[in-house]
């Protein structure tokens, strides 16, 4: 199977950097029905960023909202899924560079079966440019 690379809305906020809180949003989430194409939370100036990448974006703003998650605005991101073999992640770092188009941040990992998925972002202004370099639905 080739890898296919999707555009997806993401969503971000920062949060406390204590124990238990990411599992306390999650737990809301979860408890609203809310399934999330992936979750990414890291330190961020003495607090922690939290990212939601959800099936389901209006289900999840409104589960969200009940929540009283602050939410920053809706931006992009992409997804990638495909058969796990050496090289596949590099060669869309490849593209990306031979467009000139700079990557801010990939998460990738191989997910069994021989499989891989990726998470990565480019700036909001790069966005159109690089869903058609990487022949992004």
């Amino acid at each position: 199977m080739a890898t296919t690379i999707r555009k997806a809305a993401y969503f971000s906020m920062h949060t406390a950097n204590r124990v238990g809180q990411g599992a306390q949003i999650l737990k809301g989430l979860r408890d609203a029905g809310v399934n999330l194409r992936a979750f990414s939370g890291f330190p961020d100036a003495g607090r922690a960023q939290v990212d939601f990448i959800p099936y389901d974006t209006g289900q999840f703003l409104r589960a969200a909202r009940k929540l009283g998650l602050k939410l920053g605005r809706r931006k992009t991101v992409f997804i990638a899924q495909g058969d796990d073999k050496p090289g596949v992640i590099a060669a869309i770092c490849d593209k990306l560079a031979q467009a000139r188009i700079n990557m801010v941040a990939m998460d990738a990992v191989a997910i069994g079966n021989k499989r891989c998925g990726a998470i990565f972002w480019v700036k909001p202004k790069d966005v159109g440019r690089a869903s058609r370099v990487l022949g992004a639905r």
